[in-house]
């Protein structure tokens, strides 16, 4: 591939302020990155690197959607009038595929920019092979997993050839084996351009043999800027202390997070007996779309008082195999049956759930926190599920309360969901599915976008409710979260 001129940034006091928020996201913001370098912009949850990213490829959007000050360029120029010089893969794949196919939804962005048509295929081909999503060129996106959706996504931005790569956490949900496959794509199309890089990732380890610097930020500017040796050494365990991922110092699980039960009602109803079955998968295929199971024969069962984690390849069909547990998709062939206890007066097996009955027995957390969105503020969705219960005001206040609190999202009570941080996002998206108290709870990557500091109150949380008797289902590339809650390990295989 030819080379591109790299592009230089530059921040000179800049912020930006959601219209519907009264806090800005970040201010202050000043650096300057040379033509061609390679920086890690690391902060805690909520620091702003997301908007940050967006900023540079100028999809903020004008005044109806916030307000900024200072500046941010692009090659001397206003980063949203430099658009076609960035390319930008954001957290969410889902929010970047265009079209119904694989290969025409990598080649929409380089007919927006009115590449030739005999170079647009050779690129479409070569971005693809080069993220390692060996798939048709007619294959329908929706038919994609997740893992495979952010592949779908990076290869989009590089067939644009930019001069300047942004990544907002391009790893977040793949196995190491995608790790490291777009970790290396990633270098090549770097070598092979010469493009500037600004990668976003709480997986730091995986791109420091890639990247000179790193730019760590937080809501009132720059916390630390230079080499990798000098900020994560040096200041290695300050910038630990305030969330940031470092490696060598992992994080500290609080031994409790003390019980859920007692405080707003936050615990399972009833009682279940510890390690008794709640679920019991025999013989089952699992499928998106009827008549094409992506995984069969799976033998499992789901107990109470128990982590459970489904683990595997991209593509192997973890997420389908989570939502039919949940009772969201109906088995291809075999069956899920639901204990007596779970199952009550919702009928014999296989029980076709009604939304409300899943409310109390199955809460689902799905891989993209925006698919379970609602609500117009972040209590409003909180309280979504409790008033589906009709559970009354004197109930629902307190039960929101402490989940606001448990899970940091107090100051965001009245923020519009759709502003949130990734992190925050899926930290919100925990804390509606515990809101109605479920017997089964049902996590599809529950760590995604989480800084140091969450992420171990979050696992804490999971391994408290664990211990009060639910059913911890989750569905993980992280390892750490594996070992952290003693879960019992599934894999499932390779996709069929």
């Amino acid at each position: 591939m030819e080379s591109v001129a790299p592009a230089s940034v530059d921040a000179h006091g800049w912020g930006w302020r959601h219209a519907s928020r009264r806090a800005w996201a970040l201010r202050d913001v000043s650096f300057h990155i040379e033509p061609g370098e390679r920086v890690l912009l690391l902060g805690a949850s909520g620091a702003g690197k997301s908007t940050l990213l967006q900023g540079l490829a100028g999809v903020l959007g004008g005044e109806d959607e916030g307000e900024s000050h200072g500046e941010l360029l692009v090659d001397g120029a206003l980063a949203a009038a430099s658009r076609g010089r960035s390319g930008l893969v954001l957290q969410d794949p889902d929010a970047q595929m265009i079209l119904a196919r694989v290969g025409d939804d990598v080649a929409f962005g380089c007919e927006n920019l009115g590449v030739p048509r005999e170079q647009i295929w050779p690129r479409v081909r070569w971005a693809l092979d080069a993220v390692g999503l060996d798939v048709p060129l007619d294959r329908p996106t929706k038919a994609l997993s997740g893992g495979q959706k952010q592949r779908l996504a990076l290869a989009g931005a590089l067939a644009m050839r930019p001069g300047l790569l942004l990544l907002d956490e391009p790893t977040a949900n793949l196995d190491p084996g995608g790790v490291a496959e777009v970790r290396g794509a990633v270098e090549r199309v770097l070598d092979e351009t010469g493009a500037s890089l600004v990668v976003v990732e709480h997986r730091v380890e995986v791109w420091l043999p890639l990247v000179t610097r790193v730019i760590v930020i937080g809501p009132d500017g720059v916390i630390a800027d230079g080499s990798p040796e000098a900020v994560l050494g040096e200041r290695g365990a300050e910038l630990a202390d305030a969330g940031v991922w470092v490696p060598g110092i992992p994080p500290v699980v609080p031994a409790s997070v003390g019980g859920l039960r007692s405080v707003g009602g936050l615990g399972p109803a009833g009682s279940s007996v510890g390690g008794e079955v709640l679920l019991d998968a025999r013989d089952l295929a699992v499928a998106r779309v009827r008549g094409v199971p992506v995984a069969s024969g799976i033998d499992l069962e789901v107990r109470a008082g128990e982590a459970l984690a489904i683990v595997g390849a991209n593509g192997a069909g973890k997420s389908t195999l989570g939502l039919t547990l949940a009772g969201l998709l109906p088995a291809a062939a075999g069956e899920v049956t639901a204990a007596s206890v779970l199952a009550g007066d919702a009928g014999g097996s296989p029980i076709a759930w009604r939304s409300r009955e899943l409310l109390t027995r199955i809460g689902m957390v799905f891989q993209d926190p925006e698919h379970q969105l609602l609500a117009k503020t972040v209590r409003e969705e909180l309280e979504v599920g409790p008033r589906a219960l009709g559970l009354t005001d004197d109930v629902i206040a307190p039960r929101v309360g402490e989940l606001l609190e448990r899970l940091r999202l107090a100051p965001l009570a009245r923020a519009n969901p759709y502003t949130l941080s990734g992190g925050e996002k899926r930290r919100l998206t925990v804390a509606a599915a515990l809101a109605t108290a479920p017997r089964v709870l049902v996590l599809d990557e529950p760590t995604f976008g989480q800084d140091a500091r969450t992420w171990a109150e979050l696992v804490a949380m999971l391994a408290a409710l664990r211990d009060d008797g639910v059913a911890i289902v989750t569905i993980t590339h992280d390892d750490a979260v594996v070992r952290a809650l003693q879960a019992r390990r599934f894999v499932l295989g390779a996709a069929t």
